[in-house]
């Protein structure tokens, strides 16, 4: 899983990371730390005085990160498409993901360019794989 700095994540950006920052969380490797229970994640929604659903959203798009090939771009494309979670990917079609993705992309424009077929495939495979890092 790459490492980014919490504001890249989108929908953080400078204001949030602050915040994020001051509690001392600085990439997203330690932001999906912090966010492995529900109580972890309101423990930090209070310290960092932001809404615990926003918390539980940029918890979901960085476990998403894990998925190799995944990055900000994508993650917000899989949202779009109803892929919030590494668990929903996993129970995905990657044929019908990839063409629903497609088609927000071409509405959207959220990517420079949409997954291909075998990407999807990949992500699916992996998030298979993966050991489930947060509890809802």
């Amino acid at each position: 899983m790459a490492n980014y700095r919490v504001e890249d994540v989108d929908g953080i950006g400078e204001t949030l990371g602050s915040k994020l920052r001051r509690v001392g969380i600085k990439d997203t490797d330690s932001l999906l730390a912090a966010c492995k229970t529900p109580a972890d994640r309101k423990r930090l929604a209070e310290k960092a005085e932001i809404a615990p659903k926003r918390i539980l959203s940029f918890a979901n798009m960085v476990d998403l990160y894990r998925v190799g090939g995944v990055g900000s771009e994508f993650a917000e494309l899989l949202e779009a498409a109803g892929v919030g979670t590494v668990p929903t990917l996993a129970r995905r079609n990657p044929a019908n993901l990839t063409k629903s993705m497609m088609e927000i992309n071409e509405a959207k424009k959220l990517t420079r360019r949409s997954p291909t077929e075998k990407e999807v495939t990949r992500w699916v495979e992996e998030a298979k794989t993966l050991p489930r890092v947060l509890t809802y």
